[in-house]
Parts: C-alpha cells; sequence; structure tokens
C-alpha cells in the first residue's frame, strides 16, 4: 500500500498527526505506550532464555555471543527469532498494542517477517553502524518497518538507536565493500553525504517503542552504561509486500504469518531498485557479526 492508502483509514491507535510524522521522516517514538504486565513478561522470558546461554562457549545461528561472554557473565548481542524459543514473544507480537501500532502505519492487512533481541550488553556492548534495512532482506516495496520495544529504561548512554530523519526518502546505499564483501553498513563516503550530525537518538524509558522505515538509515553507539540494553525488535510489512530473497532470520512456525486483515492477492511493486545480499543460506549469525568481520576492509 502507498502511504496516501495508508492514511485514508482511520487510525486505530496512534494519532493523524503520528502517522503523517512517521511517513515524512521515516521513524516514529512512542515512549513508554507498553503496558507494564506485557514489559514483565517479556523481561521474564527473556532472563529464563539468557539462562540457556551459561554453558554456550560460541555463537551460533541463534545465538550471537559478545568476545567475553563467559557462564558466570553472560554477554549477548543477539538472540534471533525468538518467538521460536519462547511463546510470550509471539503472544506480544500478536495480542499487544503492536498490531494497532502497525495498523496504523502499513494498512489493515499486517504481515509478519521477523523478530530478534539485541542486547547491548553492559560497559561496552556493541555499535551498530549506520545501515539500512532493507539491502538484508528485499522485498517487493518498501512498506516493511521495524518496532523496537525498551525491556528497561535506555538513555543515552546506553546507546540507543538513532536515525537520520527523512533518510527513507533518499537512494538505497550499497552494503557491499571495495573487494566485494557484504559489510552491512554505510562507507565514509556515504556517511559524509548523509550527515549524521542530524541524527536523532531514540531513548525512552521502559515500555517505549521505536519505530523506523525499512529504507531508513540508523545505528547505535556502543553502551558504556553499566545497564544493558535488551531491545526487542520486530519486523512488519503491509501483506502485499513480498520478500524475494530468502529471510536471514526466519521462522519456521510464523513465517509470513498475517497479524490482523487478511492475506493479499496481488503484490504491489514499487518501481525503485533494491540491492541484493549474500545468500544467507550459507551462513548469518547477525548484523554485529558481518559489520565487525568486514568493517576493516570497507572504507
Amino acid at each position: 500500500m502507498t502511504p496516501e492508502n495508508i492514511l485514508a483509514h482511520k487510525p486505530r491507535l496512534l494519532s493523524q498527526q503520528q502517522r503523517e510524522f512517521y511517513f515524512e521522516h521515516g521513524y516514529l517514538l512512542l515512549e513508554r505506550i507498553i503496558p507494564d504486565e506485557w514489559i514483565e513478561t517479556l523481561r521474564g522470558a527473556t532472563d529464563e532464555m539468557v539462562k540457556r546461554t551459561r554453558s554456550m562457549t560460541r555463537s551460533d545461528a541463534v545465538w550471537d555471543l559478545e568476545a567475553d561472554h563467559t557462564s558466570e557473565n553472560p554477554r549477548l548481542r543477539r538472540l534471533s527469532s525468538p518467538v521460536d524459543y519462547h511463546i510470550s514473544y509471539w503472544r506480544y507480537v500478536s495480542e499487544s498494542l503492536m498490531v494497532d501500532i502497525a495498523a496504523d502505519l502499513l494498512g489493515p492487512d499486517v504481515m509478519y517477517h521477523h523478530t530478534k533481541l539485541n542486547f547491548k550488553a553492559p560497559s561496552g556492548g556493541s555499535d551498530i553502524k549506520w545501515h539500512q534495512d532493507i539491502q538484508f532482506w528485499p522485498h517487493t516495496n518498501y512498506s516493511a518497518l521495524t518496532i523496537g520495544t525498551y525491556l528497561y529504561d535506555c538513555w543515552q548512554e546506553q546507546g540507543p538507536l538513532g536515525v537520520i530523519p527523512g533518510s527513507h526518502k533518499l537512494p538505497l546505499f550499497d552494503l557491499y565493500g571495495a573487494q566485494g564483501q557484504w559489510t552491512g553498513h554505510l562507507c565514509e563516503a556515504d556517511l559524509e553525504y548523509i550527515n549524521v550530525n542530524s541524527a536523532e537518538y531514540l531513548s525512552g524509558g521502559a515500555g517505549s517503542v521505536t519505530i523506523h522505515n525499512c529504507r531508513t538509515i540508523h545505528g547505535s553507539a556502543a553502551n558504556t552504561s553499566r545497564h544493558g540494553r535488551p531491545l526487542f525488535l520486530t519486523t512488519l510489512s503491509s501483506a502485499d509486500a513480498m520478500p524475494y530473497t530468502p529471510n536471514p532470520i526466519r521462522s519456521p512456525s510464523y513465517d509470513g504469518a498475517i497479524l490482523c486483515g487478511k492475506r493479499a492477492r496481488w503484490a504491489h511493486h514499487d518501481p525503485r531498485p533494491c540491492q541484493i545480499p549474500p545468500n544467507w543460506s550459507e551462513g548469518y549469525t547477525s548484523i554485529f557479526e558481518h559489520q565487525q568481520k568486514n568493517s576493516h576492509v570497507r572504507d
């Protein structure tokens, strides 16, 4: 659906002003909008999941670990597709206010794509370099967005999500390096072009929600505080946005599930081209791994 089509539908939760802000600037921050009951549920599920990593010594397709992770002091970067490992995550995606928020920005037919839980461990949790999302998982149009939920308070020193306002209207940038390797981030020349000094950092209390369009340039700094910054991320799209490359964080249980409305019979194709990522069937851990592994040969 186009923004004009979406805005023609009566909002379910957001104000019309909030919806228009999102389409104009490519992001939205909703402070403390998620009820405490949901946040407590997500925290409990996350505590259970973290306990499972104590016996791990290396990253795998599910867990991405910091280099200094130990059983006594678990330090995590990402849990991929958490909905497949604890039912509370899927209940949150499918039964909470998230569905209404998504419908107000995607239209009445909303499709699930993937989830992930980025931890950003205290005292040095990894940064995420500036990038756009859609080159990782191209779709036939650019309706896809990611909704982030802060499980605890997140302030500036914890490395909140940063976005470049209006950057969803810019071209898509090349996420391959000079030697043809996938880096998953913008090069220095492109960063000079977009002016990262214009970035807005979306900090907020527990239960705050960040939203960014799949074309919006975003990233986050390392966590320099003594507190972790778990951010539960859910990527959704209009039902008429069809993925045309394999999903590196595919859920065997919920892939392509319709959260509200109905399944599309026609795909909507945006004429703007999209870069194709590597063949993820050959191996994918997380954006942290790809960015850090290849950043030294990128710029």
